[in-house]
């Protein structure tokens, strides 16, 4: 079943962490410890899991996103199905959910929620006697996807002469245009990879204009590979260009 954003509960929420016993989370994983980014296709996923202990150990457990505060979230995003905790010894267990069928303009509809989310986790003791309700057990950055091209010309060219690397920075848009549109005033790295080598290097740093273009020239040394590339933002996955090859003769 395809989970949707819901909105804040109704009635007062505890103020802190909720700890009765010796229950405790740790050890809290989100889609393998990476950002999660999103893109507009439907049905993306991930997971997330934690390690709950108690000294009789663990009968049930679960976990959400939410994003905004704990008592009135601004977004809540919920499992798919409820958590599965397996038992790793007589006092431990993993619990693990899948996030899926995530339609970003359906499940989320506003551009303004990419960033910080919060994991609350809870869990409960075998012998009904403890349980922990961990109301921030984790921090997730929730990032709309980017996209970068770059094109080097003329190709090929001459050593020494003008080589002028044109590109494109987009992002995702979540809301009712969807689709991906030029992230704008922002500073991209154009690297470059000689033939025969792997590492990129940047040689300087471009900024995006109105329209997310990028644009700049560079004096032709060798052979090699032209890409421009950005870093994450606090709402914005990081991008790679493709690298352009350009034969330098």
């Amino acid at each position: 079943m395809r989970r949707t954003i819901t909105r804040a509960f109704a009635g007062p929420a505890p103020q802190g962490d909720e700890t009765v016993g010796a229950t405790r989370v740790s050890n809290v994983v989100v889609n393998g410890g990476k950002a999660v980014e999103l893109t507009d296709q439907p049905l993306q996923e991930f997971t997330a899991k934690f390690t709950a202990t108690d000294p009789s150990g663990i009968a049930s457990g679960d976990m959400y996103l939410y994003k905004g505060s704990y008592d009135t979230p601004d977004a809540v995003l919920h499992g798919t199905w409820a958590a599965t905790c397996t038992k790793a010894d007589a006092t431990t267990s993993t619990c693990e959910t899948q996030f899926a069928y995530i339609q970003p303009r359906l499940t989320l509809g506003r551009n303004s929620l990419a960033g910080t989310w919060k994991l609350a986790a809870w869990a409960e003791s075998a012998d009904g006697k403890g349980h922990v309700d961990a109301h921030a057990a984790r921090t997730v950055p929730v990032l709309r996807d980017a996209k970068l091209t770059a094109n080097a010309a003329p190709e090929p060219v001459t050593k020494g002469k003008t080589l002028t690397v044109t590109g494109k920075l987009t992002r995702v848009d979540w809301e009712t245009r969807g689709g991906y549109h030029a992230y704008t005033a922002q500073k991209v790295k154009l690297q470059f990879r000689k033939k025969g080598t792997s590492a990129y290097t940047t040689v300087k740093t471009v900024t995006t204009d109105s329209s997310g273009n990028l644009k700049t020239t560079v004096k032709a040394s060798t052979d090699g590979y032209w890409r421009y590339s950005s870093t994450a933002t606090s709402t914005t996955a990081a991008a790679n260009a493709t690298g352009d090859y350009v034969d330098v003769h």
